[in-house]
This record gives structure tokens, C-alpha cells and sequence, in this order.
């Protein structure tokens, strides 16, 4: 059964395409090259700290989707403020971990911002490079599937938008939330390809069936001889899996 996201965005529009790479250039000549295949980006860590926010606030302003994948995580005030400075830069998405004070800072932070922003506040969950024996030697009792499940009520009751969650938790935290949240999922691979660092993992039409709003992909579009061919792929499997 295929369960229907919360908005209805275009099946092109439900592809995120990870810009994980090391210059604005690099970021630059990629989304030269995906064209209008492409509409929704998401900036990372490495380039942010390559001067891509300044990249990301170009491309809203070139009527691009920016996906901000800051993971925020401080003590609420820096937090707050810090997501009160990102709702000026036109993203669509902001992630923050979502521990229970974080999440509620984030969304005062957009909440207090002076404009009008767009912003939503999506809580990460468990990184999809996880798996049980991680979170177990970092010290957490329980394994994957119960906390993302805690993780996701608390975003809920925080007034967060939505969640960052591995697709083989997609059915059943839509089945816990609703489509009250948004659910987009990293650690898409297409058939055929390699998991690399990734340890939850799923196809594209696969984590669309199971519930999941938006796909992140990085490598196997970035990565492709043809990263315009590869991308339309994944939306031509978007639409067929809606």
C-alpha cells in the first residue's frame, strides 16, 4: 500500500539532491549540469563551512528549495537565536537533533524571526549511519526503532515540521504521526548501487510506498556519469511509487 506524504509536492520536487561537496564551485558546476531536473538541494556541513550559506541564500533567491542540514545542537539560546539567523537566508528546511530542548528552541527561533520565512524545522532522529550497536556504545539503552519512535513524539509535541528518519522506519512512525510531520529520508539508494557509509538504506520507490515525503540523495546522482540522467530516474520512480 502506498501511503500519501502530508503535502502533495511534484514527484520532482520530492527529490533532494545532497550537494555533499567540498567547493561552492563544485556546488555550482553540479547544479549547472542537473538543470531543471533537479529543484530542491540540500547544503551540508562541508560545504556550509566552504561558504555555502551564502551558496544556499543564491539559490532560494534563484527560486531553488534549500535544505539547511545544519543539525543544530546547543544549549536553547544559541540554538534559538542561531535558527532566528537562518530564517533569513530563504531555506525551506532546517534540521536540528531532536532532543526535547532543541527542538522547542528551533521552533521559538523561527517563530521570533521579524519576516515572513518559510522555514521548517525538521528533527534528526537517528543518523542513518547508526545501527543498534552504535547507540548502544553510546550509551543508550534502547536500539534504533524505540528511539526514533520517542524521538518523533517529542518532535511532534514540540511544534517541529518534520522528521529525518531512515526509510525502514517510514511506515511505522507514519503510522505513529500521521501526516501531521513531514518525513524525509536519507540513505536512498537506488538498485544496484552501493551503500557506502550508509547502514539503513532503502530504494527510492521503496521508501516512497512506506510513507516518506521527501528523498535525500547524494553520490548516486552526484556521482553519475550523468548526474541530470540519474536524477530524473529517481523521479521517474518517485512517480510510479506515488
Amino acid at each position: 500500500m502506498t501511503i500519501a506524504p502530508q503535502s502533495s509536492p511534484s514527484p520532482r520536487d520530492r527529490l533532494i539532491v545532497a550537494l555533499d561537496l567540498p567547493s561552492v564551485a563544485e556546488a555550482e558546476r553540479m547544479v549547472d549540469q542537473l538543470g531543471d531536473a533537479v529543484t530542491f538541494y540540500k547544503v551540508g556541513l562541508e560545504l556550509a563551512f566552504a561558504g555555502g550559506l551564502q551558496f544556499a541564500t543564491a539559490l532560494a533567491r534563484s527560486g531553488r528549495q534549500v535544505f539547511l542540514d545544519l543539525k543544530l545542537h546547543d544549549i536553547p539560546t544559541t540554538v534559538e537565536r542561531a535558527t532566528r539567523q537562518v530564517a533569513d537566508l530563504g531555506a525551506t528546511f532546517l534540521t536540528v537533533h531532536a532532543y526535547p530542548q532543541t527542538l522547542a528552541a528551533a521552533v521559538r527561533g523561527r517563530a521570533g524571526h521579524a519576516g515572513t520565512s518559510g522555514l521548517q524545522i525538521l528533527g534528526v532522529t537517528v543518523m542513518t549511519s547508526y545501527g543498534d550497536a552504535d547507540l548502544l556504545e553510546a550509551g543508550y539503552a534502547d536500539g534504533v526503532a524505540a528511539t526514533v519512535e520517542r524521538r518523533a513524539r517529542q518532535a511532534e509535541a514540540a511544534g517541529a515540521d518534520g522528521l529525518i528518519i531512515s526509510a525502514e522506519e517510514a511506515a511505522r512512525i507514519r503510522g505513529l504521526v500521521g501526516p501531521r510531520l513531514q518525513l524525509v529520508t536519507p540513505g536512498i539508494r537506488p538498485a544496484g548501487t552501493a551503500s557506502q557509509d550508509q547502514k539503513r538504506v532503502m530504494t527510492p520507490g521503496d521508501a516512497i510506498r512506506a510513507g516518506a515525503d521527501y528523498l535525500v540523495v547524494g553520490r548516486p546522482v552526484t556521482a553519475a556519469a550523468d548526474p541530470a540522467a540519474a536524477a530524473r530516474a529517481i523521479v521517474a520512480e518517485i512517480q510510479s511509487a506515488s
